[in-house]
């Protein structure tokens, strides 16, 4: 029995057999009840030439390639999260690439948020909330709401907004779009101190702790997976990816006592309304003429499953 389980196993991981030249899952079965197999995981080359926002990365520096290098073999091997980070990116990334192109901003930035939220409404242990974690202070520095009824920081186009004052800020004060990334996990300070006790002006010449010294390569690495994912071996077709939902929008400026029978009224239900509106908190709405909400609807309710009886 162990071995027709094991024979069958190997089995599996010959079909998976593709012409994805030096990514390609190996294995070899004989005749016999033995089976070997080798080879099964094949290390991803690093590229030629990579960049961020731009800004050309040395890879002939040693410690640089080797940093990028760890980064390239997690996300490749971190199979689940990388397959669901694709997958939420194809609904996502255009409305993100919209903005930070209306702002200014490079369109790499992208792929901090993947790092940060995984493209999901994540709250940190410390209490950062949504695709670009915002802490609750900063949020409110950046002109997103957030109280007992409301919360702009699981609003996506909102925070997306947030995070471009951010960063151009941050591209301000050192010049250099990695720096601004860096600093999104450090702090504008962290890394203005860093630069001025070590008397560098680039990231990759900085000394710092383990986190932020991964945290640009955990970005370049994503980066190239997520743009070429069939040289690392993920084959995803385009069925397989999610979706942008189709929605309308809608302008509230009067209170809504009861969320469950506004969405009635408008033709879907709580569940699909806070599907697309996830920085409503309860089940009223405290909109008025001073405070005005703009509320996301879907355009048809086949698409995000209204069932009627």
């Amino acid at each position: 029995m162990q071995k027709l389980f094991f024979l069958l196993i190997t089995a599996f991981f010959v079909s998976c057999n593709s012409s994805n030249g030096d990514f390609e899952t190996k294995a070899q079965l004989k005749t016999s009840d033995t089976t070997i197999v080798k080879n099964l995981f094949v290390v991803p080359e690093i590229p030629e030439s990579i960049s961020f926002a731009g800004e050309r990365v040395k890879l002939s520096d040693l410690d640089v390639r080797e940093r990028f290098d760890r980064e390239l073999v997690v996300n490749n091997f971190w199979h689940s999260n990388t397959i669901l980070y694709m997958k939420r990116a194809n609904r996502w990334f255009p409305v993100m690439k919209s903005i930070l192109r209306e702002n200014g901003v490079p369109e790499d930035f992208v792929y901090l948020s993947v790092i940060e939220s995984g493209l999901t409404q994540a709250t940190s242990s410390a209490g950062a909330r949504g695709f670009w974690q915002f802490m609750k202070s900063t949020a409110k520095q950046y002109d997103l709401e957030v109280n007992r009824e409301v919360d702009e920081r699981l609003n996506i186009e909102k925070s997306t907004e947030a995070a471009c004052k951010y960063l151009k800020q941050s591209y301000l004060e050192f010049g250099s779009w990695t720096l601004a990334a860096a600093s999104y996990n450090r702090g504008v300070q962290g890394i203005r101190d860093a630069l001025d006790e070590q008397n560098v002006d680039s990231y990759f010449d900085l000394s710092l702790n383990s986190e932020t010294s991964r945290y640009v390569f955990r970005i370049l690495a994503i980066k190239e997976i997520m743009k070429d994912p069939e040289k690392f071996g993920f084959e995803i077709s385009e069925n397989q990816l999610y979706p942008e939902y189709e929605v309308k929008r809608v302008r509230v400026d009067e209170k809504i006592e009861d969320l469950a029978e506004w969405a009635k009224a408008n033709s879907t239900t709580l569940k699909i309304l806070r599907r697309l509106n996830p920085w409503i908190r309860r089940s009223k709405l405290s909109a008025n003429k001073h405070v005005t909400y703009e509320l996301l609807l879907p355009k048809n309710n086949e698409q995000l499953g209204f069932y009627e009886d």
